[in-house]
């Protein structure tokens, strides 16, 4: 985890309880500003988050979760593709490319205007 040594500003508070709110948070799918108190002020906790994500912390110990589960052999590589095709409904392809709506839509704006 990043340290707070050689920032402007108080030095971070304990990464486990930060982190654990986090996780609350997204596992409880709630907004920022009903964390718990025992968390802390959730400004840290969103801080924290939102700090972490544009320096590629989270990213650095995903990576490293993985490496050490699959070093242990604990993830299995397996790939599902779904080939499934979506169409689009028959009335849905009647519109000219550069149009963007039908013509009526057109004529009624203009004459608004």
């Amino acid at each position: 985890m990043p340290s707070s040594a050689g920032r402007r500003g108080r030095p971070f508070q304990d990464h486990r309880l930060v982190v654990e709110a986090i996780i609350y948070r997204f596992r409880a799918g709630i907004p920022w500003r009903d964390l718990p108190e025992s968390f802390g002020p959730w400004q840290t906790v969103w801080k924290r988050h939102r700090r972490f994500s544009g320096d590629g912390t989270w990213d650095k110990i995903h990576t490293r979760l993985l490496a050490e589960a699959d070093a242990v052999g604990l993830i299995d590589w397996e790939v599902s593709v779904d080939s499934t095709v979506n169409r689009a409904h028959q009335h849905a392809t009647n519109l000219p490319r550069g149009a963007g709506g039908p013509v009526e839509l057109h004529e009624i704006a203009g004459r608004t205007a």
